[in-house]
């Protein structure tokens, strides 16, 4: 695996792939790699001749800056977890991307004004940025995001739909830990106790499925996670998957999901489940 900190390596690298005639899958990252993210490398690896991964800890799409400077960095650990499966490893700094701050504003209509959008103004604009700006470097033929980030995955595609770029956006299943907590980066700020405590987001979601229609499976998530002392829910939502608006009843749409973010300490977690 080649790793690459400049946008004009990245550019000279694809020039290269694409001369050869070969596909492109791409994995784009914010570092502090796990499972998670290896499973959406390795799917990249199947599907296409290529793998570039980014690992990049994006500062525009953080609307805590605390949040920034707590995000683990682990550059040698990651390089080390994806080398056997990835060919390019594109890791630049800060300035090499924003040498001047951006200015580009999206707009994603509904599926971003709810849930982390309503949460954390600004957020998607930011993903907005550094997503547009990979894609048209690497242009790859195939992106891969997991599910966990299921509403980030329908601002993405809506951003490839409005500036009509011609890679296809690849949805991969959550992988999660052995007690069933989702993976994620932010897992690693967690202590011992808390990471064990925070396998109970997913019981309690498994859990809600046998509740009845939404007012029950809400009233449920809502009373077992208010039961845990460590636990500070931020929202539950049950929503349509594909517009990511609130049902009032399991009938509404043709799929439905739940999505839940839980404070464990000062750790925010996100996940989801599917009800149909």
């Amino acid at each position: 695996m080649l790793i690459i900190n400049t946008i004009a390596e990245l550019k000279k690298a694809v020039e290269d792939v694409k001369s050869e005639g070969k596909t492109i899958g791409f994995v784009p990252t914010m570092g502090a790699l796990h499972d998670g993210h290896l499973s959406l490398i390795k799917r990249a690896r199947l599907e296409n001749d290529v793998v570039f991964v980014s690992i990049f800890v994006n500062p525009v799409q953080f609307n805590n800056q605390d949040d920034l400077i707590k995000y683990p960095r682990t550059l040698d650990s990651d390089v080390e977890l994806i080398g056997d499966y990835a060919d390019y490893a594109f890791a630049p700094s800060v300035e090499e991307i924003f040498p001047t701050p951006p200015t580009e504003e999206y707009h994603f209509g509904p599926v971003e004004e709810v849930m982390e959008g309503a949460a954390r103004p600004g957020h998607f604009n930011g993903v907005g940025v550094i997503v547009r700006r990979l894609l048209d470097w690497v242009q790859p033929d195939k992106a891969y995001f997991g599910e966990k980030d299921y509403q980030q995955i329908a601002v993405i595609r809506e951003l490839v739909r409005q500036c009509g770029i011609q890679s296809e956006i690849v949805p991969c299943p959550i992988v999660r830990e052995p007690n069933g907590l989702a993976m994620s980066s932010r897992n690693r700020r967690l202590t011992p106790d808390q990471f064990e405590t925070s396998a109970n987001i997913y019981r309690i979601l498994v859990e809600s499925r046998k509740q009845g229609d939404v007012p029950q499976i809400k009233a449920f998530v809502e009373a077992e996670i208010a039961k845990i002392s460590d636990f500070k829910l931020d929202y539950f939502e049950i929503a349509d998957d594909k517009t990511l608006q609130t049902v009032h009843s399991l009938a509404e749409a043709d799929g439905v999901m739940g999505f839940i973010t839980v404070y464990v300490g000062e750790v925010r977690l996100i996940d989801n489940i599917r009800y149909k």
